[in-house]
């Protein structure tokens, strides 16, 4: 499978959408590289999400301008001595034959107090930002916006929300080259390795593929840290291996998926009935995922099935929707099903809840339920994950606060019978469409013998 290319009548096509739901001049910013000790070492530079949207060429300090009938791209001119380092640019007339856009010098932006925008993600940015749009931006993720702004973070994420064929196109390479380092990770896990060997592997293959990292990768023993990021530990035979990694194409689009397998090659009687409990919940989520239903809903099916398993294995006693009313689930699942999918691995979490929570809904404070990043209806074009996880975290377990009321019906001695299991995730990318669901990695292997057997055929 070659990486997909976007013409550039689809990014028009989006753009004139913008316009239709938004009548005023909006002006959508690329962004700068970040410095990552002096200013002469960059991180790689990533535009923002918004602006590969509707244009999909990743230019440094550009800025977009999208009103009705028009849109113009505003660029630095090719710069000779950065030629030397980087080699040639290229000119504007080069962008505008490859875009199909009108393209400026970026000194011919006019400021003004009529251009909407959208927040800054960091204080650099907003400082480049505010001169460009000639006031001041707020920066930071979910900032509370006003007036236009407001307007036209609304009409983006009404856009954004559902996925056009181009985007589908993306989203379906990015889970397939996602498959491709999962199985690199199986195939390659080997007892007395370091995790940093088998993330190796993985991200070799992403890079294979033409793609990048859509997030610092998770490859750990450690399951029970919900994003650790440390890759120093040894494998061991007993051990199981999360490996939460997804890949990210050229022009921007994510996977995100989440794995685990043993160390040793096969799981352990108790890791296999822990695991089966939490494919069961991803299960019952994803057959959940339909047009019209709530995504709390989807959460709340996987934990009612989680709490199922554990009482099943004795892990809890008690009434089921009683113990899940006061919290059980979360004891050992604290966290959302999942989030939305798209240019961002966490889609337009920039914009805060209100991208992710319907008009008139906001967050939950039971536990369990605080931290879903994502509560709206969903309809067909929408990419979610699924992502149910068992954790035995300490924090939790010891804390009288978590635990509340429900010590007596937390079996710890049985508990203790499963003590190799530290954390399972196991997470899916699903596409939602008109007769139900798609999931995108379902190539990539999670039922225990297809794990093991994947493990094997080295």
């Amino acid at each position: 499978m070659s990486l997909p290319v976007t013409l550039a009548a689809a990014f028009a096509a989006r753009r004139a959408r913008l316009s239709e739901r938004f009548g005023g001049p909006a002006l959508i910013v690329s962004g700068l590289s970040r410095p990552r000790n002096y200013a002469g070492n960059r991180y790689p530079f990533r535009a923002e999400s918004h602006f590969l949207y509707f244009l999909g060429r990743p230019l440094e300090g550009a800025a977009l301008l999208v009103e009705p009938g028009r849109a113009v791209l505003f660029a630095p001119l090719p710069d000779p001595e950065a030629e030397l380092w980087g080699g040639k640019q290229a000119s504007l007339d080069d962008l505008a034959r490859e875009l199909e856009i009108e393209v400026r010098p970026i000194d011919e932006l006019v400021a003004s107090d009529e251009l909407a925008t959208l927040p800054a993600q960091d204080a650099e940015g907003a400082i480049w930002q505010s001169e460009v749009v000639g006031r001041e931006i707020i920066q930071g993720s979910g900032v509370e916006l006003e007036g236009r702004d407001r307007e036209l973070a609304d009409a983006v994420i009404e856009l954004r929300l559902t996925h056009d064929e181009a985007a589908i196109r993306q989203l379906r390479f990015a889970a397939h080259v996602a498959e491709r380092a999962h199985r690199a990770g199986m195939r390659g896990t080997r007892v007395g390795q370091h995790e940093y060997e088998v993330r190796a592997r993985m991200e070799a293959a992403i890079i294979a593929s033409g793609c990048s990292c859509s997030y610092n990768s998770i490859v750990t023993v450690h399951g029970e840290v919900l994003h650790n990021e440390r890759h120093d530990g040894l494998l061991e035979t007993r051990d199981l291996v999360l490996a939460d990694v997804g890949a990210e194409t050229p022009e921007g689009w994510a996977s995100d998926v989440t794995r685990v397998w043993p160390a040793g090659g096969q799981f352990s009687t108790t890791q296999r009935a822990l695991y089966d409990v939490v494919l069961a919940a991803q299960r019952a989520a994803i057959a959940a995922v339909a047009p019209g239903v709530r995504y709390l809903a989807v959460h709340r099916a996987a934990g009612l099935e989680m709490l199922r398993g554990l009482l099943d294995l004795g892990i809890f006693r008690g009434d089921l929707d009683d113990l899940y009313m006061r919290g059980a689930a979360a004891l050992f699942f604290p966290h959302g099903i999942g989030h939305l999918l798209g240019l961002d691995v966490h889609d337009m979490e920039d914009l805060g809840d209100r991208a992710g929570y319907a008009p008139g809904r906001v967050r939950s404070a039971s536990p369990g339920d605080r931290y879903l990043r994502l509560d709206r209806d969903l309809a067909p074009g929408m990419a979610v994950t699924i992502e149910p996880g068992f954790y035995q975290i300490p924090a939790l377990l010891s804390n009288p606060d978590e635990v509340g009321g429900l010590s007596s019906a937390l079996d710890r001695t049985r508990l203790l019978e499963f003590n190799d299991v530290r954390g399972i995730r196991i997470e899916d990318d699903v596409l939602v469409t008109s007769q139900g669901r798609e999931v995108l990695t379902a190539a990539i292997p999670k039922m225990t013998d297809e794990v093991e057997a994947t493990i094997r055929d080295r």
